[in-house]
């Protein structure tokens, strides 16, 4: 890769982007719509080449589908550009004025923030999504896609271009799209202080701690989804299902799908057999050991499932999880046994498995979730704090007081109450598009639409004033 090209190339378009005005940018944005639209068919095919690829190497099905583009993604992609180009230009908004003492007339305005990069894996919409806030916004934009996304990237791109190009006032070199063909490039990208303003990674936790250990240049963290539901003792525990259900199995496999149900030991013998059958053993159970054998109890009462006994009534357990002689009385089977492998499986119910450790904070990113009983709200929100990414968090209650008090406490970007996490979108919430969803606190939060991408800058008029 040629980057010091590149970053020549995207600077010329972010100081042709300076000068223009909103019109001459919706403009071509809206060249880029009519640009997708002629060659919808191409970008596609291309996408099945990566798809049939993807599930050649064993991708699973909830990241196939982060992958995958149909006419509906198509259209939604289209719609993203037309909701960004309808939106008030932030470049050259006054945020801030005073006059000093003095005389100085001192104004502070939205600017661009000039070249930006972003590293992103599968999800091609990311790629029209990421260039037309860039683009509105005044920035030139550098594009460093997965090696799964990789066809679908360069047709998207290429339609873009060709549609920034066909239009008066177009600016092409406002996209580049790095060509993939080593782990190097991300490093050249990320250490390239003077060349590349800013840099943003989306998409998995082990891709996000890369990008903030290497790079020089400035990160706007994007976290990953280890997203809660919490269901209070005053919950309506029918909304608390649906919304269950919406937040986990929609599409499991993006980042603000919940992770985690916590319900709290008031409603669990209510909650979570309803949960069992709204679930109806498509999404994998990682239970913690109450909630284990609240589960097991409905499963045998109402279900007729032959269940062991377990041995003792009140089993020791440890840090939130099994400990193995725990597991071998809810098991009916001896408590000398080495491992968690070595314990027997409940018969029939594949779906249901004990918690271990690792599953608490995990982003699973499948048909799969953990369990979490508590005693009250206080320990619901050390918890999640305590397991969180600072995404996403939810509360399911009729108490006033406790759904402020969790919005209050809880530490992360976005904190609803009677609602699912699956709103977390830039879409939702009116931005047309969005770059990722920060976790971080620093100058953005939550999802990022167009002012994101912009910083700002002092303008001072005097009248010859001099400092004494």
């Amino acid at each position: 890769m040629d980057l010091n090209n590149i970053c020549k190339s995207l600077r010329t378009g972010t100081n042709k982007l300076a000068l223009q005005t909103a019109t001459q940018k919706n403009a071509a944005l809206k060249a880029v719509v009519e640009s997708i639209k002629n060659q919808k068919s191409e970008i596609l095919a291309a996408n099945a080449l990566d798809v049939q690829k993807a599930r050649d190497g064993g991708m699973t099905e909830s990241l196939v589908d982060r992958l995958s583009l149909d006419d509906k993604k198509i259209a939604g992609i289209l719609g993203s550009i037309e909701q960004v180009i309808a939106q008030t230009d932030p470049i050259g908004e006054e945020v801030g004025g005073w006059k000093t003492p003095n005389g100085l007339t001192i104004r502070q305005v939205r600017v661009p923030v000039g070249v930006v990069a972003i590293i992103y894996e599968s999800r091609p919409n990311v790629t029209a999504d990421a260039f037309c806030l860039s683009y509105k916004s005044g920035n030139a934009i550098l594009l460093r896609g997965s090696s799964s996304a990789l066809n679908s990237n360069k047709a998207i791109v290429k339609a873009i271009k060709d549609g920034l190009a066909s239009v008066e006032g177009g600016v092409p070199e406002a996209i580049e799209l790095a060509p993939c063909e080593s782990h190097d490039e991300v490093k050249e990208i990320l250490t390239a202080v003077g060349k590349i303003d800013m840099a943003l990674p989306r998409g998995s936790a082990r891709l996000i701690k890369m990008v903030i250990d290497t790079a020089k240049v400035p990160v706007i963290e994007t976290g990953s989804g280890v997203c809660h539901l919490y269901v209070d003792e005053s919950a309506d525990i029918e909304m608390a299902v649906q919304i269950a259900k919406n937040a986990k199995m929609q599409r499991p496999g993006v980042c603000n799908a919940i992770e985690c149900i916590v319900v709290n030991k008031k409603v669990s013998k209510t909650f979570l057999p309803k949960l069992v059958e709204a679930f109806d053993g498509k999404v994998t159970m990682h239970a913690d050991s109450p909630s284990f054998r609240t589960i097991l109890k409905y499963l045998k009462e109402e279900k007729g499932l032959v269940v062991p006994e377990p041995v003792k009534e009140e089993p020791k357990v440890e840090d939130d999880v099994f400990s193995l002689s725990d597991l071998a009385d809810v098991l009916g089977v001896s408590d000398k046994v080495s491992s968690s492998a070595a314990l027997p499986k409940v018969s029939g119910v594949d779906w249901l498995v004990p918690a271990e450790r690792k599953d608490f904070g995990f982003e699973f990113l499948d048909f799969a979730c953990a369990i979490k009983t508590v005693a009250n709200l206080d320990e619901a929100i050390e918890y999640i704090n305590g397991h969180n990414t600072k995404h996403s968090e939810s509360i399911i209650t009729n108490d006033r007081n406790r759904a402020r008090e969790f919005q209050n406490r809880i530490d992360a970007s976005c904190v609803y109450v009677n609602a699912s996490t699956r709103f977390t979108d830039g879409g939702e919430f009116g931005f047309g598009a969005e770059l990722g969803i920060s976790t971080q606190k620093l100058h953005a939060r939550g999802p990022m639409g167009i002012k994101a991408l912009t910083t700002t800058k002092y303008l001072i008029d005097g009248e010859g004033q001099v400092r004494g």
